[in-house]
């Protein structure tokens, strides 16, 4: 029968207040009697049940019971019966989730709970209730597919993902982000500081004020580029991001989330594009060069024969024309030479084949201070050649000893003429490179005033005779086309230190 109590003078006001609370409460009231012999009915439900099935109460009747079993779709009306079964065999809780298909409110999830008890007859009573739980299932299901899209989008992407929680200052990293770091692990907490430590030491002030441009609100999220240690002792580049979105009452960040991407590769190939642009404007460079000297050396010289051409073509007197020879002449050889220097440049620059050797450097030293001594024996000068005997470097023999000749003849051309010339060979391996160093205590040069112009072609920074500005252009070429560089300290009237750097 229906869920009611007896209208009678001694449980009126029972009946009343009991039929208000169950008129309440949203959940169907049930009792489930299944007899010894294995029938059952329900002596007692409420009237929500046609809230539940779409029902009246008196389908619960006998007669009528099995419209209620029919209401439960096919795939959940076996495990439903199981289920009661089970509960029935051990006298232990009923519950058990199932889905119900209703005339006008479609497919509905509905819950049971019920607790059972054993009458002396042997009848087994549910008392329970069941409720409508379809919204949190529609929830669930919400949830598990944007769990599975979430996760999917992570192991199919290369990005992994940190939850920062700012108050228990404890950090969520994900297996992806682990992966990142050459460790096969799976998700872990951990401190912030466990990321802090591996940013690589150059990378670390930038790291820290970004995050807090962001924390400060001034930055709608959080994005660096760093360096991270990984646990195979090397670094890779990653592309950090995140966004504070739990605040405070007075702002301060308490959740951040964000990613890791590993941005090596592309790293490696702006590199490259880096590399490839500082080549074309290197190659820019020496074209600048060589239309100055096409535009001003070679014009010059030429617009100067032309000169001397007309005069002796105006005048025809022998002795105007033997007067004009010896400047025709000089001004040829100063063509000649120019002609002579762009054909060694060009050859340096375009020679991609050059042979390489591994050099005893000492012995080339010694070599060129040999050949100096012989050519310039007039001047006096002291050598101190620090290279150690075993010091070999891969290099171009000819190439050296231009360089190493160059460098040595600076020295010697601007020597301070107020003290001895003083010239220092010295080498050291500075991160892993080859460095050699040639120190003089020389005139010196403003580095201030000529440093960007002191590798030019045609640059002189003192008014010696012999000046060209083409011995320190040719050596730096031959240098970078060893793969080298070369750098310079000089302050004048102290002199100058030339560093060449070996490639390795």
């Amino acid at each position: 029968m229906v869920f009611d109590f007896f209208q009678n003078e001694n449980c009126q006001e029972v009946n009343d207040f009991y039929n208000k609370l169950f008129n309440e409460i949203p959940d169907l009231i049930f009792e489930f009697v299944i007899a010894p012999d294995n029938t059952y009915l329900f002596p007692l439900v409420s009237r929500s049940a046609n809230n539940f099935f779409e029902l009246s109460a008196t389908h619960f009747l006998d007669s009528d019971k099995t419209l209620i079993y029919e209401r439960i779709i096919e795939a959940d009306r076996a495990p439903f019966f199981e289920s009661l079964l089970q509960a029935k065999r051990n006298l232990t809780s009923w519950e058990f989730e199932f889905r119900v298909q209703l005339p006008q409110k479609g497919l509905r999830w509905l819950k049971i709970a019920a607790k059972p008890e054993l009458y002396p007859d042997g009848s087994i009573a549910f008392y329970g209730r069941i409720s409508d739980c379809t919204t949190l299932k529609d929830n669930e299901n919400r949830l598990k597919v944007s769990e599975e899209r979430f996760k999917f989008a992570l192991e199919a992407s290369t990005a992994g993902v940190w939850d920062w929680n700012v108050a228990t200052d404890e950090v969520f990293y994900s297996a992806q982000s682990m992966k990142i770091l050459n460790e096969d692990v799976a998700d872990v907490f951990d401190s912030p500081k466990r990321w802090d430590k591996i940013v690589h030491p150059d990378d670390l002030n930038r790291y820290f004020s970004d995050i807090q441009d962001h924390f400060d609100d001034r930055t709608p999220f959080y994005e660096n580029h760093h360096r991270v240690l990984t646990s195979q002792g090397k670094y890779k580049w990653i592309l950090d991001r995140g966004k504070v979105i739990e605040r405070d009452l007075y702002g301060k960040p308490l959740r951040v989330i964000g990613t890791h991407t590993d941005i090596s590769s592309q790293k490696e190939k702006e590199l490259e594009l880096e590399q490839a642009i500082d080549l074309v404007r290197k190659q820019n460079s020496r074209l600048l060069n060589f239309s100055h000297i096409v535009s001003h050396n070679l014009n010059t010289q030429a617009g100067n024969i032309k000169s001397i051409l007309d005069l002796i073509d105006t005048d025809a007197e022998e002795s105007t024309i033997q007067e004009m020879l010896p400047y025709l002449r000089t001004v040829s050889n100063d063509l000649n030479e120019t002609i002579r220097n762009l054909v060694q440049l060009v050859s340096i620059q375009n020679n991609h084949n050059i042979p390489v050797s591994a050099l005893n450097l000492k012995k080339y030293i010694v070599k060129t201070l040999d050949l100096i001594h012989s050519s310039q024996s007039q001047i006096s000068f002291r050598i101190h050649n620090l290279v150690p005997e075993h010091v070999e470097v891969d290099f171009n023999p000819a190439y050296l000893e231009s360089v190493l000749l160059n460098f040595t003849t600076n020295a010697i051309k601007y020597a301070d003429p107020k003290r001895p010339l003083e010239i220092t060979y010295q080498f050291e391996i500075d991160n892993n490179q080859k460095v050699l160093s040639i120190t003089d205590n020389g005139l010196g040069i403003n580095l201030m005033k000529y440093g960007e112009s002191l590798f030019g072609l045609y640059k002189t920074f003192h008014q010696h005779a012999d000046a060209r500005g083409l011995g320190l252009y040719i050596t730096k070429n031959q240098i970078e086309s060893m793969k080298g560089t070369v750098s310079v300290l000089s302050e004048e009237g102290v002199g100058s230190t030339f560093k060449i750097h070996f490639f390795c």
